[in-house]
């Protein structure tokens, strides 16, 4: 009896949805054909949470920009934003009722810059220049912190959800990188076409070399995991190969630095040097640098080398800043970023105006064949640089503050966790990460959704195994909170 009532409801709803399909398509209204897949991902969302953030995962790499397919106005990435907000709103929900999450990662140095980081972010929101701008990159961010960075470490209170995470954002990437070679081929590789092959999925080649070197040391440390089994090890080390030709193959100078860099933090980690040496290291190079600018400066316009199709060339051309209309426009972006500081240092122009803001702060001398006005035209192309720009000296120093922190916890967690499969995972996760600390010198994408899910994915493992795993145990633990 009671089957014979289920089988009703399923006819008679089946029935309805016909008839609403057919009105809808008689009144050219297709969107209620994708009413099914809206309920679906509602009902994910209260009872299979974890499942809808790893969907959102692997969504990631495939998602659209609206704006960039000029379909309305508004930057909106599909599906993952949507998919984000919404989690968002069912998280705050869940808080207001009384749920939570863990509290050691509430409570958890890195989850306490990140406070620091969207308090002051509210703040300047309030004092913005572009008020409605500034909410909507504040909601943005929040989107993404929130359900990848907070859930997100408590989803990997399970050590296989460190994997799973992986694999469902590489899969897709190495789909899309097939995808970009197969389309480069058709214009020989040229250098030109490789700055564009990669759309629909990534607006130009260097966000898309971005990602690829976050993702490079991952993939390389799940090609050395011992648990594999031989046919998952052979797709791996298949997709590094592919991996390493999209790296190659997409002219992205800053990757292949920010790589490069990566490998000589690796060798330091390895070797066990302290990271307060390499601090102060650090800090002794950059000090240098800045009483020798002069100096380095006219050493550097000797150089007249512009991009290339030969990649010898191409890397020589990285350190090119009077020629090379790519570096200059950088460095017109940047002196903007400075002059727009300089007349307000401490909160600045508001979260996400810079590109609305810039344009009267360009100087004559500094424009280039690909300067432009509009808003169009991008930001400060640097992670440190922009919120100085849109958010003061305090917006900077948070966010240099996370860098360092990130880095020197990375490097004594490394030290501490216990089990080679685990320090594997934390050296892997800390080198992606790293080089995006390095990219974010010379590009900002974190206002993506491609590039922020993997930065504040990786961050919140690292929490995860310094909560849950350091003492190098890999069993499952209970169910995350969904």
């Amino acid at each position: 009896m009671e089957l014979t009532q289920k089988i009703r409801w399923t006819f008679g709803l089946g029935c309805l949805f016909i008839l609403l399909n057919a009105i809808a398509i008689y009144f050219e209204q297709y969107y209620v054909m994708a009413l099914p897949l809206a309920l679906l991902v509602l009902w994910a969302a209260f009872f299979q949470l974890e499942k809808l953030i790893l969907f959102i995962v692997f969504c990631t790499p495939l998602s659209l920009n609206l704006e960039q397919l000029e379909i309305g106005d508004i930057g909106f990435y599909l599906p993952t934003e949507p998919l984000l907000f919404g989690v968002l709103f069912l998280f705050l929900f869940k808080l207001l009722s009384g749920e939570s999450i863990d509290r050691r990662i509430w409570a958890h140095p890195i989850s306490y810059i990140i406070y620091a980081y969207i308090g002051w972010m509210m703040i300047t929101t309030i004092s913005s220049e572009h008020i409605v701008v500034s909410i909507k990159f504040l909601i943005a961010k929040l989107w993404f912190i929130v359900p990848i960075f907070f859930i997100g470490a408590q989803i990997f209170k399970r050590y296989s959800q460190i994997k799973v995470f992986y694999l469902l954002y590489i899969f897709p990437l190495l789909g899309v990188i097939v995808y970009t070679i197969v389309r480069h081929s058709t214009y020989g590789f040229d250098k030109d076409a490789g700055h564009w092959v990669m759309e629909p999925f990534y607006k130009d080649h260097t966000s898309y070399g971005a990602v690829l070197a976050m993702f490079y040391p991952v993939l390389v440390g799940l090609v050395i995991k011992k648990n594999n089994s031989p046919l998952m090890r052979a797709l791996l080390i298949l997709g590094l190969v592919i991996l390493t030709a999209g790296i190659i193959l997409s002219y992205t100078r800053a990757a292949w630095v920010s790589l490069l860099a990566a490998i000589v933090v690796m060798v330091c980690m390895l070797l066990k040097i302290k990271f307060r040496t390499l601090f102060i290291s650090f800090i002794a190079v950059v000090a240098f640098a800045w009483s020798a600018q002069e100096q380095i400066v006219i050493m550097l316009e000797k150089n007249t080398q512009d991009s290339s199709d030969n990649l010898a060339e191409h890397v020589e051309s990285i350190s090119n800043v009077s020629s090379d209309a790519s570096n200059l426009e950088r460095l017109n972006r940047w002196n903007c970023a400075m002059e727009m500081f300089y007349e307000r240092p401490i909160v600045g122009w508001g979260p996400g105006s810079y590109q609305f803001v810039y344009a009267p702060f360009q100087r004559s001398q500094d424009l280039t064949i690909i300067s432009t006005n509009n808003a169009d035209g991008g930001n400060a192309h640097s992670e440190y640089l922009g919120p100085l720009a849109e958010q003061g000296v305090p917006g900077m120093l948070i966010v240099v503050v996370l860098v360092m922190y990130a880095c020197y916890f990375s490097f004594q967690l490394f030290q501490k966790v216990k089990g080679l499969d685990t320090r594997i995972v934390v050296m892997s996760t800390f080198m992606g990460l790293f080089t995006y600390f390095v990219h974010g010198v010379m590009n900002n994408y974190l206002d993506t959704d491609k590039a922020s899910i993997p930065f504040w994915g990786f961050l919140a493992i690292l929490v995860a195994i310094d909560i849950y795993h350091k003492d190098g145990n890999t069993s499952e633990l209970e169910e995350p909170a969904s």
